[in-house]
Order: structure tokens, then C-alpha cells, then sequence
């Protein structure tokens, strides 16, 4: 699609590398040009481009790429390979190894925070937990 737009990741000479990591990750995805500076790729559908820019600029979680997950085995997948030889955080959150950072959630979450009786406690059970489950928070 002409004028779509797609994020520009910045990278310390690392853009291949992270690129072919998160086509592992995620199955329909695919490397779609490459040069020494840039790496455009698809996860999912979704365009990216991993430039190597330099050491200018580094990740912040103000910055961070959502994952919604319809089972607790998709949470669990996600979380293990992204978060691995990363940091694990609150609430979904994750940075990986680049330091990009990740939120796994369940695609039910919306829907219970949307409930005026359960949304208090659904946040304050989720606000305990590093990865989210989906058994414990449909219980409330």
C-alpha cells in the first residue's frame, strides 16, 4: 500500500541481526531487501526497517511494540523468545536483547478493563505480575 507507514528501528550495526531474530520469531514474516546500512523485513504483515545508524541513539520503553494474545500459550511463547537474554518487566513488559521493548498482553484485557466492577481488581492483578495470565485475570 503507497504511503503507509512503518517504524525505523536504530541500530549499532546490529540491523540484520535483529531482523532475522524477530522473522524467527514471529512465522509469517520475511526478509524483504537488505544493504549494509538497512534491513526492510515483515512480521506478520507489518513493514519494518532496521537501520544502522550508529551509536547516536538508544531504545527507551517510550517506545515499545504490543503484542495482543488470544491464549496463555502465545503470552508464554512470545515472552520466552523475545524476553530471552533480555529483561523481563511489569505489567506484559519486556526489553529484548537490542533493547527494544515489547508488551505482551492478552487480547481479553480490553474487554475486562471495560467492566466497571472487575476493572479495579483486574488492574490491581495485574499490576503484580511480570507475565500476564490469562487464567488468573478472567477469574477475577
Amino acid at each position: 500500500m503507497t504511503n503507509q507507514p512503518y517504524p525505523c528501528l536504530w541500530f549499532n550495526g546490529q540491523a540484520k541481526e535483529a531482523a532475522e531474530h524477530y522473522c524467527s520469531v514471529f512465522k509469517n514474516s520475511r526478509l524483504l531487501s537488505e544493504n549494509p546500512f538497512a534491513v526492510v523485513f515483515e512480521l506478520n504483515g507489518t513493514k519494518f526497517m532496521n537501520l544502522n545508524g550508529g551509536p547516536e541513539y538508544k531504545f527507551t520503553p517510550a517506545n515499545s511494540y504490543i503484542i495482543s494474545c488470544q491464549t496463555q500459550s502465545e503470552i508464554d511463547y512470545y515472552w520466552d523468545k523475545l524476553g530471552k537474554e533480555g529483561e523481563y518487566g511489569k505489567c506484559g513488559w519486556l526489553t529484548d536483547k537490542f533493547g527494544v521493548s515489547w508488551q505482551i498482553v492478552p487480547e481479553i484485557l480490553g474487554q475486562l478493563m471495560s467492566n466497571p466492577e472487575k476493572a479495579p481488581k483486574v488492574m490491581y492483578a495485574f499490576m503484580q505480575m511480570s507475565k500476564f495470565n490469562i487464567e488468573t485475570l478472567t477469574n477475577i
